[in-house]
């Protein structure tokens, strides 16, 4: 700040006092414009009251904080003030107005609060204000639209309220109108455009506008942009926007316009006299029905056509190929049907195609291979069949390919490999057969590479060591031989590696990545041995020189234990038809070589059910902490109260979904046991990995004298918020049959001894018996009736609907994530009336956040503030980060909310970047700690 105030008041004294050297033209300039942007200067801004004469003051790209001060109203004759992309906090000086002869203001980019002054309408020569990206609040002024002169307004990107002033559709003069991303509502008024007619660019996107998109609009003839997204609009788009011959983007997207039959889709037959468009975004509205023919009439201009997230059915018209300048088209998660035709090869300035999330079948046309501009290709999540074209290895520009999830056949064409650009690499679930082409590791930019749920063969490509830059690989559930390449130990941003359910063999490697056994994902190969301990390998065969004797030994052996393995096999086939059925099925079990248990082990093992050994209840079961005696292990048997209604049901449905699904975040389950007690009654029971640390619940609320005196740090939160993430995601979009949990609460989320999350109790999820080509979030067919899950975790919509959907697992997750960061249940006392956990932490984001968080993160918050800014720094913004994804799960519409998958991909980004800075503090800790002692 200091040198700030010397070089402010250097300049004045040259301009006033003047140097025989400097001409006197230049020292009048000097006094008269002070330009000291794109510095690193900091402190607070000096006081300013001598600076009378100065004209321009530039201030901006610093990083100035505290207030702006109320000395700068003393510079009168002040023309042009720029302070933007700075810290600068506190309101704006209401006493602003006296700079009668500014006429450019720009506050933008800063930490500014309070309102915006009423006074500024005394400065009757301002042509241009710009006050977005601060935090300002409360009304637009009615006064703003006094401006005779005014050219620019912009205060996007505040949270600024109420409805737009009638009187700032009356500034002819006005080129620009930017208010995106307030808190704005309302309707806008029917004679919007009418004296608008100046007016290029008018942004109103993210605010709560609704109503209908006026008609006028269109008078305002020189509209160039129309961005209103995500607000509430409804109706029609207006077809009188044919006047608009200038218009280059129509950005509606994220409302409710409509358009069902003939008349609601006339908007693009006015839209191809608009020979500027560029854009149009309608992304997520309600449009309906077959896409018109008439879509290939509009300008060969057009370079971005974004038309996903409706309710589009029937097949793309081919006239869509007459829109050869398309840089972008967006046809994804509606339910568009039939094959890609060869149509798509006229598009050659293509850059990004998203088709997924469609039910879209046949091949993928060789003319794809056309787009040689090609950088993303999503198709993902529909029933495309037939091999992959060769030709896909011709977009040398490529960046992203995703084919998964379709029932594409043949082998991965080595073609792939010119992919040299390539980063995202998705090719899960088809059935694609044959190598992993050793030309892959010549896509050396490659970061994610998924080929699981295939059929591939032969081995690991040891090529793979050239991807420098991967950081997953997943080639789980294929049939794949040999062993592990030691070589992806090396690879220096390899974070997970998912080599589960394939035919593996030979020792795992010890290197790199196979060192952290939580990276590494190996189960279901039975070949594997060895590793490191955390991994639970059985140990590798040590190599003896009696080797020869022994498998001498062996060739006798065989024949003698195969006869004895044949009378062993008739008896039991005879002891079980003479078994009842009843017994019979008590001796079910899921794997894992667990020993078959009666009713009588589970009695003995809880103590006949007592009540000291019950550690939870649910609506249909009670769970018990026991010793199996048969093996002395500690495990959690849930024992199934029958004459609930709809508990069998219940154990069924469990059973029926853990039988086929494996994932290191379910809580693994040892058996189950479904037969008679002793008097006669049916017993049903489940029997599962014992979870040392209990559940969630109890960590949160300190339900638990075991953990009363514990408490979760932000890092152990995000992680666990990581793992069921990855649960989830696994369970909506890795099995075969989509299944969603229906009951995401802390109670179902349990914790082992390293506070690995678990989640458990799949007793009300449900299977979606269509196809996995079926678009997620389709109601589920098989749901029980009613609403399915727990109070308070209940997504709002199934109020109106009890089927299940995966918006609904997302909507819980975001719950839990609250409750996480709040330490309230949504069903705190505190929520009544409109308030409830969702909006009481929108209302307090961001800047109040560290203010409502659980008690023992505002003591780890606090324990930052001690130390070092930067601490706070990194734990605040993890915190921030975390509270986003969390609300972007509860938007109150289904189709708003994030996807499990991204979920899981942005806090996993999260937690990396939450750790990394951690160890950079820790590492900059120890430097002051040692440097201390060396001066000691």
């Amino acid at each position: 700040m200091l040198v700030l105030k010397v070089l402010l008041l250097l300049l004045y004294g040259v301009g006033n006092i003047g140097c025989s050297t400097v001409p006197d033209n230049t020292t009048d300039m000097l006094s008269l414009l002070v330009d000291l942007s794109s510095n690193n200067f900091s402190g607070q801004i000096p006081h300013l009251a001598n600076l009378q004469k100065m004209q321009v003051l530039n201030l901006s790209f610093n990083t100035l904080d505290g207030i702006i001060p109320d000395t700068l109203t003393n510079c009168s004759n002040l023309r042009k003030l720029d302070l933007y992309t700075n810290l600068l906090k506190g309101m704006i000086p209401s006493a602003i107005g006296l700079l009668r002869n500014l006429v450019y203001i720009d506050l933008s980019r800063n930490n500014l609060t309070g309102i915006i002054p009423a006074s500024l309408k005394n400065i009757s020569l301002l042509e241009t204000i710009y006050l977005q990206d601060n935090q300002l609040e409360g009304s637009i002024p009615d006064e703003l639209g006094r401006f005779s002169n005014i050219l620019v307004l912009v205060l996007g990107g505040n949270r600024l309220s109420g409805n737009i002033p009638a009187s700032l559709f009356n500034l002819s003069s006005l080129q620009a109108l930017e208010l995106r991303a307030n808190l704005l509502g309302g309707t806008l008024p029917t004679n919007t455009g009418d004296h608008l007619t100046n007016l290029r660019k008018l942004y109103m996107g993210h605010n709560m506008l609704e109503g209908h998109i006026p008609a006028s609009l269109s008078n305002a003839s020189m509209l160039e942009d129309i961005v209103l997204q995500s607000n509430n609009f409804t109706g029609r788009i207006p077809t009188s926007l044919v006047k608009l011959l200038r218009l280059s983007k129509l950005d509606l997207q994220l409302n409710m316009l409509e358009a069902k039959d003939t008349e609601g889709w006339k908007f693009l037959d006015a839209l191809t006299n608009c020979t500027a468009l560029k854009m149009l975004a309608l992304h997520a509205n309600q449009l309906q029905g077959v896409i018109p023919n008439s879509i290939g009439c509009l300008p060969s201009t057009l370079q971005y056509l974004i038309l996903g997230g409706n309710k589009l059915s029937g097949i793309i018209p081919p006239s869509i190929g007459n829109l050869s300048g398309l840089i972008l088209l967006a046809l994804d998660e509606n339910s568009l049907a039939g094959a890609i035709d060869q149509w798509i090869g006229n598009l050659k300035n293509l850059q990004s195609l998203y088709l997924q999330k469609n039910m879209f079948t046949g091949p993928i046309p060789y003319s794809i291979g056309n787009l040689t501009q090609l950088t993303e290709l999503y198709m993902e999540n529909n029933a495309f069949e037939g091999h992959i074209p060769p030709s896909l290895g011709n977009p040398s520009l490529m960046l992203k390919l995703d084919l998964s999830y379709n029932s594409l056949q043949g082998t991965i064409p080595p073609e792939i490999s010119n992919l040299r650009q390539l980063i995202y690499l998705q090719l899960t679930s088809n059935k694609l057969t044959g190598k992993i082409p050793d030309s892959l590791g010549m896509c050396q930019n490659l970061v994610i590479i998924q080929m699981d749920q295939n059929f591939l063969t032969g081995t690991i490509p040891i090529t793979l060591y050239k991807l420098k830059g991967l950081s997953v690989l997943n080639l789980s559930h294929n049939i794949l031989s040999g062993t592990i390449p030691a070589v992806l130990g090396d690879l220096p941003l390899l974070s997970n590696l998912d080599l589960a359910y394939n035919n593996l063999q030979g020792e795992i490697p010890r290197n790199g990545l196979f060192r952290n056994a939580t990276s590494v994902y190996l189960e279901g190969n039975r070949g594997l041995c060895g590793g490191v301990m955390d991994l639970h390998m059985p140990s590798c065969p040590q190599v003896s020189h009696r080797i020869e004797r022994k498998s001498n030994l062996t060739r006798l052996l065989i024949p003698i234990v195969g006869f004895l393995s044949l009378t062993v096999l008739i008896c039991l086939i005879y002891l079980v038809k003479k078994t009842p059925r009843r017994t019979y099925l008590s001796l079910l079990s899921f794997g894992k070589q667990f020993p078959r248990v009666s009713y009588k082990d589970i009695a003995q093992a809880t103590g006949n059910f007592s009540r000291l050994n019950l550690i939870g209840r649910g609506s249909y079961s009670s769970v018990y902490r026991a010793k199996l005696s048969p093996v002395k292990i500690q495990v959690a048997i849930k024992v199934f109260d029958l004459e609930t209604r709809c508990a069998d049901e219940s154990f069924i449905s469990e059973c029926e979904i853990l039988r086929s699904i494996r994932h290191r975040n379910l809580l693994p389950i040892l058996t189950a046991c479904s037969t008679i007690d002793y008097s006669g009654n049916d017993f049903k029971a489940l029997i599962y990995e014992y979870m040392p640390n209990g559940n969630l619940d109890m960590w949160l609320h300190k339900k638990n004298t075991s953990v009363a005196s514990k408490c979760l740090s932000l890092s152990q939160r995000v992680n666990i918020a990581v793992d069921i993430a990855n649960a989830v995601s696994y369970l909506h979009h890795e099995c075969e049959r989509s299944i969603i949990h229906c009951d995401l609460k802390p109670t179902n989320i349990l914790l082992d001894s390293d506070m690995n999350a678990y989640l458990g109790d799949f007793g009300i999820s449900s299977l979606i018996l269509e196809s996995k080509f079926a678009s997620l979030g389709h109601s589920c067919p098989n749901s029980l009736i009613g609403l399915k899950g727990t109070i308070g975790y209940i997504a709002p919509e199934y109020a109106q609907c009890g089927n299940a959907s995966t918006y609904g697992d997302v909507y819980g997750f975001g719950i839990v994530l609250l409750e996480m960061l709040t330490g309230k249940r949504p069903t705190d006392p505190m929520f009544e009336n409109e308030l409830n956990i969702v909006n009481f932490v929108e209302k307090s984001f961001p800047e109040q956040i560290p203010h409502i968080i659980d008690a023992q993160l505002q003591e780890e918050c606090k324990g930052f503030n001690q130390e070092r800014i930067e601490q706070e720094n990194r734990f605040y913004k993890c915190l921030l980060s975390v509270v986003q994804v969390a609300l972007s799960c509860t938007h109150p519409i289904p189709r708003e909310r994030m996807d499990i998958r991204e979920i899981a991909i942005k806090l996993q980004a999260i937690r990396t970047s939450y750790a990394e800075a951690t160890k950079r503090d820790d590492k900059l800790r120890r430097r002051e700690l040692q440097c201390t002692m060396e001066l000691v």
